[in-house]
């Protein structure tokens, strides 16, 4: 095996060890409607999106909070985090997976699964 293909292959094992951590943080906070959104081929910034929702602004910023803690005992320190202060809408971007949790009304008026899945035949990822 190359090298090249040796460094793929443990990028995708490790995206994939970082996915399961993201997936059991917004489990274990209990975040609503989670969705996960394979967005290869569509952008260069990511490879999966996560949206999730919190039913307060304190359950918002605790659902990131917990996302955070989980990415960092994974190995995994964030490149950024955003709106942690008025936490209507929280960013955690962990380079290849980027998490978004946010308010429902915020999560409404932005529609980033629309935005995200336009063109898709309904082959996006399935909800967790």
């Amino acid at each position: 095996m190359s090298s090249t293909a040796s460094r793929k292959a443990k990028s995708a094992a490790s995206n994939e060890h970082l996915r399961q951590r993201v997936v059991a943080a917004l489990e274990d906070l209990k975040a609503k409607d989670v969705r996960e959104i394979d967005v290869r081929g569509k952008t260069s910034i990511a490879d999966i999106l996560f949206i999730a929702s919190g039913t307060s602004a304190r359950h918002v910023k605790s659902i990131a909070d917990e996302v955070i803690k989980f990415a960092k005992e994974a190995g995994v320190m964030p490149l950024g985090v955003e709106g942690q202060t008025e936490a209507e809408w929280v960013l955690v971007d962990l380079g290849d997976i980027i998490v978004h949790v946010m308010m429902p009304r915020i999560r409404e008026f932005y529609g980033l699964e629309r935005l995200w899945t336009v063109g898709d035949d309904g082959a996006e990822a399935a909800n967790d």
